[in-house]
């Protein structure tokens, strides 16, 4: 049934781009659309490009969304021309972007009172996890719903996972955004002082990838802090909408996130720099300006 079913995907950016890839190559009928250019190895593709969300819904079984924020998904689902406006009774609406839980909650019931399905399926993996089909994606929704889309998702990623229902999957992806920002700040700090104490930032992540302290986040990250590579994988603009999401939840439900607070200071110290565009790992600049001190060079 499963192989019968067309495809819909909005938002081409640069997670949605090879996301929409993966489901093309698979030799699936896939219906684009997206805001900005449509990426050349897409527009000269098997898929379809429509002109607006609507007409995405209106020739597609499943859509799905990847988009950078909640106004933004409420734009492409209910805006002029939206998705709402294309749907028939049995689709389902997949919105893959890291938005407000309490928004996807609302942005569900909207989307049933039409007679569609909708899941809420936020990823975790960047920019190289979204190339290499190799994503985290954390999934809120129906299980029968799910169990639909399931084989579409694993052409994307590669650890799928049912939380629980709408909006589930959102307050996942919060949590990770919580727990990548601290590592990276973990990380920064760690090259900080031990560059300045003169040692080899180096040698010293190379000597750590083999003990307690390793992470995908000491690899990954913290060879682009020596390496100064800066170009996203994940801006920090985005990183900083996502720990507004938890701050504000977390203070909505009378929760404290101490260390959460301080990882979005130093994103907005980096911002303040003309830094929203930089890779999230770039928060080591802002701990680099405070030491006075640039990972790498001699004390």
């Amino acid at each position: 049934m499963n192989a019968k079913l067309k495809l819909g995907f909005v938002g081409l950016g640069i997670m949605g781009a090879p996301m929409a890839g993966h489901l093309i190559a698979a030799g699936h009928e896939v219906f684009i659309n997206s805001r900005s250019k449509v990426p050349q190895e897409l527009s000269s593709s098997s898929a379809t490009l429509c002109s607006s969300p609507q007409e995405v819904a209106e020739k597609a079984d499943i859509i799905m969304t990847m988009v950078p924020d909640t106004p933004d998904v409420e734009k492409v689902l209910f805006g002029k021309l939206g998705i709402a406006a294309g749907l028939s009774k049995g689709k389902i609406v997949v919105d893959m972007s890291s938005i407000s839980p309490i928004a996807t909650k609302e942005f569900a019931t909207q989307i049933n009172a039409l007679g569609c399905e909708y899941l809420d399926a936020p990823v975790s993996g960047g920019q190289l996890g979204a190339k290499n089909a190799t994503l985290t994606i954390m999934v809120g929704g129906n299980e029968t719903t799910f169990n639909k889309v399931k084989p579409f998702f694993e052409l994307m990623g590669k650890n799928i996972t049912l939380v629980g229902n709408n909006g589930a999957g959102q307050i996942t992806k919060v949590a990770n955004q919580i727990i990548v920002a601290l590592n990276i700040e973990a990380v920064a700090e760690a090259l900080v002082f031990a560059s300045k104490a003169g040692a080899d930032p180096a040698k010293v992540r190379q000597a750590l990838m083999g003990g307690f302290a390793s992470s995908k986040i000491l690899e990954v990250h913290g060879e682009r802090m020596i390496n100064r590579t800066f170009d996203p994988g994940f801006r920090i603009e985005l990183h900083q909408k996502d720990l507004n999401l938890a701050l504000n939840s977390a203070r909505a439900l009378g929760v404290s996130l101490p260390n959460t607070a301080t990882a979005q200071e130093l994103f907005n110290s980096c911002a303040a720099q003309g830094g929203q565009g930089w890779d999230h790992s770039a928060m080591i600049k802002a701990l680099e300006n405070m030491a006075n001190f640039e990972i790498g060079k001699k004390a």
